[in-house]
């Protein structure tokens, strides 16, 4: 890790009108996904070599930026209304190894928008309500009875991050295989005071999200991985996107690497569990990142109260700095950039977009226009770090709905 370029923890915890009439394709499809007839989607596979539209544009916009950025791979897909516009793979996974859109990648805090969803669905369903306090499901919980699932979903609760705590990122980055328990994660955080009195800011902590994959569990009596392929995969037909309980990626892998520990070397296999709640540790592909961002950004599986409370849960107009909670963690939420259930809303786009260990992704969805922008990258050895998955998104959203930008978070 370099003194001069903050680590992938650190900027995780950060965060964490088309103008041309586009060009329909096929429509969105998986790899391996049942269609209706019994037989099998397509796999997910670059598009055709573009002759107009809007798609020549866009490859331009990922091929200027991966050598802007020093990046290795630009994998990347667009959709209008659920069709194709373009799906494409730049660069190497490897020495010599073409990246390719079936390769599988970390979808990072892509999953907390899916424990946000599941969270939702529950409450459609009348099983819990969001503002029950999580004690009756986490009683040894500091402040559990003070703490309800809405505060631990759109991050409110007032728990510390333990990714920003003292000598967490050192040890992560000294040694990168180690496995971190849930109990592990949720001590570090709970150790220390809250940032405030639960409800009354905002200030993202991935704690809140471990808690809430415990609570889901507990809720439902089901893993979590089962859960969310039973409430948020199987629905949408995500068969490329699955949790691991080891640091393992199903080929096809897209290979990541980073200079965070002062050599460029390889990262792909490096220990994810304190990303978020175990049984949410997953990995997906582009063409199931792009569905994703239609689908969890449209509340295609919530009722329209539930769609509002995703969007808006009662964070806008919190985040100020206290005497306890610097600026730099309190950050003002706004009707503009705010964070809702699980996911970011920048202006009029729903987003997410994580950062760590040498990879970049980002979803994207633009509910007055369908389009949906996914982009997957990772570092070549003289990138600068940072969010550069979503870098591309945004430049792409400014070539195809120049209208509707999507603003950076914080």
């Amino acid at each position: 890790m370099t003194a001069t370029r903050p680590t992938p923890l650190l900027r995780l915890a950060a965060v964490t009108a088309v103008t041309a009439l586009l060009v329909l394709g096929s429509p969105v499809t998986t790899t391996g996904a049942a269609a209706s007839d019994g037989s099998h989607r397509r796999p997910c596979v670059s598009s055709p070599v573009p002759d107009g539209g809007p798609a020549p544009d866009v490859l331009r916009i990922a091929e200027q930026a991966k050598a802007e950025l020093g990046l290795k791979s630009v994998i990347l897909r667009v959709t209008d209304h659920g069709h194709e516009v373009v799906t494409a793979a730049l660069g190497e996974s490897m020495t010599s190894v073409p990246a390719d859109p079936a390769m599988h990648f970390r979808n990072g805090n892509i999953a907390i928008s899916y424990l946000a969803t599941a969270l939702l669905r529950l409450v459609d369903e009348g099983t819990v309500g969001l503002d029950d306090p999580v004690a009756r499901w986490l009683p040894d919980l500091r402040h559990g009875d003070r703490i309800t699932l809405r505060m631990l979903a759109d991050s409110t609760s007032g728990l510390v991050d333990y990714v920003t705590a003292s000598g967490f990122s050192e040890a992560v980055l000294a040694d990168p295989f180690r496995h971190w328990t849930a109990e592990e994660l949720v001590a570090i955080s709970t150790g220390k005071d809250q940032w405030y009195d639960p409800g009354t800011n905002w200030s993202y902590s991935h704690a809140n999200f471990v808690l809430l994959g415990t609570a889901l569990e507990k809720i439902t009596g089901t893993p979590l991985d089962v859960l969310l392929q039973q409430k948020i995969m199987g629905p949408l037909g995500l068969t490329e996107t699955r949790n691991s309980f080891t640091p393992d990626i199903p080929a096809p892998v897209l290979h990541a690497f980073t200079a965070d520990r002062g050599t460029y070397e390889e990262s792909s296999f490096w220990n994810p569990s304190w990303t978020t709640a175990p049984g949410a540790v997953q990995t997906t592909d582009i063409c199931d990142l792009a569905r994703s961002a239609a689908a969890i950004g449209s509340g295609e599986l919530l009722s329209p109260n539930s769609y509002r409370e995703l969007l808006n849960p009662g964070t806008v107009g919190l985040g100020h700095p206290t005497e306890k909670c610097p600026e730099t963690v309190c950050l003002p939420q706004t009707e503009a950039t705010h964070y809702g259930m699980g996911l970011l809303v920048l202006n009029d786009w729903v987003s997410q977009h994580p950062l760590f260990f040498g990879y970049s992704a980002s979803q994207n969805y633009l509910p007055c226009d369908h389009l949906a922008i996914a982009v997957s990258t990772t570092d070549g050895p003289h990138a600068p770090g940072g969010h550069s998955a979503h870098t591309i998104a945004q430049r792409i959203a400014a070539a195809l709905a120049p209208g509707h930008p999507i603003p950076d978070f914080g």
